[in-house]
């Protein structure tokens, strides 16, 4: 009975010993700093030619509203020569 009793302690101080030896994992950096508006909202705009919804610091701006893209803006000047 002595014996067993010696050996539940070794078992025991092993696993305790074994918690303490791992190494500390560092914090992980925050993906955007805290004060940077990288991940505010943004006004969503219509493009004036196909109407999809894009955010108000992609969308280019035309004589006619707002565009998705370059061609976009070609396509509904070259359709409203007089606006």
């Amino acid at each position: 009975m002595k014996i067993l009793l010696v050996i539940l302690a070794v078992v025991a101080l092993l696993w305790l010993l074994r918690g303490t030896r791992r190494p500390a994992v560092p914090p992980r950096p925050p993906k955007t700093p805290p004060n940077s508006d990288a991940g505010a909202p943004q006004q969503m705009l219509a493009c004036a030619q196909c109407g999809v919804h894009l955010p108000k610091g992609e969308a280019l701006a035309g004589r006619g509203g707002v565009f998705c893209g370059e061609a976009h803006r070609a396509d509904f000047d070259r359709a409203h020569p007089g606006s």
